[in-house]
């Protein structure tokens, strides 16, 4: 599940029908894309950031997003 694409809609108060209306793609998309069950095209993936003020990238990023981050700051 992405779990921080899910957080960002709420922080904002968006519905997941309402992200999918603006970035003219299907409610159930969303949710799939939400759900880590579809990955976004690029154009897609574009749209959703640009409504939820993301970097578009992120849905490329590996799958652990926060965590890696933070494992890449850690000693090996």
């Amino acid at each position: 599940m992405r779990s921080w694409l899910i957080a960002k809609r709420n922080q904002l108060g968006f519905t997941q029908e309402e992200v999918a209306s603006k970035a003219e793609i299907a409610r159930t998309t969303y949710a799939m894309i939400e759900q880590e069950n579809r990955t976004p095209s690029v154009n897609v993936a574009k749209r959703i950031a640009k409504v939820l003020g993301l970097d578009w990238t992120v849905f490329f990023e590996q799958k652990c997003h926060v965590s890696c981050n933070e494992s890449k700051s850690k000693p090996a």
